[in-house]
């Protein structure tokens, strides 16, 4: 029988959760705390909620099977707020509380601002979200380790497709902080690369809700094609109102990180046409995924999105790694991680000792008409051969 205590923070946001179980599966060991510091408002709230679900997900299985070599496994969230100030904050608070495994972070920045405080902590971070390819390159740090796709992933799989558009003219959106802006300048080098033309560059704020002025922009350049690296309820937003502008079906959109089941849940028919990564789908034929998708479909009533199966194959890494160190001490699982090859809902995958970045495969997709909504077509696969470019030489572990 499956027992939770759970605990709220008098006076704040974060949620202290700890999952057991009763009986003799019950692990004896020294328990595993992570610390989850993440978006519970903001523009990312969704994203985080989706992260949140997926740890407890994760750690309640755990728990189930008796803890992660013998220890039990414990929780705490934190809020970002989305900004890397309230976000280092947070993680201080979940570190310096003994929740010291750090992961969960929607926004790049707050995953940036985490990486210079790792030692002062004696704390590791583990991204489950974050794109940017700072975190793998000149950020790097012994201690944090990227188990979800970064932008370079991303523009691996997008370059071969690119090339075979017929648009000469792009345009770029793109939200104004560091995933974003890191977004538009990959993409502007692989494009400017194949003889494409940038028209316009336009960088919103987190948290636009009136993104008419923009679309103007975009849509006075003259682009054929608009790369758009926008999430959560930005991307939302953006997706219904660029479709009222009609916008979306005078150009061919490709969408960063948009076309995800969230979103598309959310934006309906309104965001049919565009194309994107697909960083992870429920359809991925693997035992593990298969297994999965069952078991978290039975509980939740509905398939895991793609922040979900990330999230969820990142703590599937991450007790790999204390499995192998046999320790809950975030000096013991770091070096235990950089080079380990563990099983994952992608299959087996290797974290690259180079640069720490997970070696997954990757997917490339749209979203098509389905049951008055959309859906998501995967059209190409990729695997880590291709999909992993070479360890950025700026990483100095």
């Amino acid at each position: 029988m499956l027992m939770k205590r759970r605990t709220m923070m008098v006076g704040g946001t974060a949620l202290a959760l700890a999952l057991s179980v009763a009986g003799g599966a019950m692990a004896e060991g020294e328990a595993l705390k992570l610390g989850i510091p993440t978006s519970r408002t903001g523009p990312y709230t969704v994203l985080g909620d989706q992260v949140v679900r997926a740890v407890e997900f994760a750690v309640e299985e755990a728990n189930a099977k008796g803890g992660v070599a013998g220890h039990p496994v414990e929780m705490k969230i934190g809020d970002t707020e989305g900004n890397p100030d309230a976000g280092r904050r947070a993680a201080e608070e979940l570190a310096l509380g003994g929740y010291n495994v750090l992961t969960g972070t929607i926004s790049s920045a707050v995953g940036l601002a985490i990486a210079s405080q790792l030692d002062r902590w004696d704390a590791m971070y583990v991204s489950v979200v974050n794109k940017s390819p700072k975190l793998t390159g000149d950020s790097c740090h012994p201690r944090m380790f990227r188990a979800n796709h970064s932008d370079g992933m991303d523009l691996a799989i997008v370059k071969p497709w690119l090339a075979e558009q017929e648009e000469a003219d792009w345009s770029i959106i793109a939200a104004d902080y560091v995933w974003g802006r890191g977004s538009g300048d990959a993409f502007k080098a692989v494009a400017t690369d194949l003889g494409k033309n940038i028209k316009v560059e336009v960088f919103p704020p987190l948290g636009t809700t009136d993104f008419a002025p923009y679309i103007t922009q975009l849509r006075d350049s003259g682009a054929k094609g608009i790369w758009v690296a926008l999430a959560g309820a930005d991307a939302i937003n953006f997706a219904k109102q660029a479709k009222q502008f009609g916008l979306t079906d005078q150009v061919k959109m490709f969408g960063h990180n948009f076309v995800v089941d969230q979103t598309l849940a959310t934006v309906g028919a309104d965001g049919v046409g565009v194309w994107g990564n697909v960083n992870y789908t429920a359809a991925i034929d693997t035992p593990e995924n298969t297994a999965f998708v069952e078991a978290w479909t039975a509980k939740f009533g509905t398939p895991p999105t793609n922040y979900e199966g990330e999230t969820y194959a990142g703590l599937q890494a991450i007790f790999g790694a204390v499995e192998k160190a046999g320790s809950v001490a975030p000096g013991d699982i770091s070096a235990a991680f950089a080079g380990l090859t563990v099983g994952t809902v992608f299959g087996e995958v290797t974290m690259r000792a180079e640069d720490h970045q997970l070696g997954l495969p990757n997917y490339l997709g749209r979203a098509v008409a389905k049951d008055g909504g959309a859906a998501i077509e995967v059209v190409q696969s990729y695997g880590p051969d291709v999909a992993v470019p070479a360890a950025d030489p700026a990483c100095k572990l």
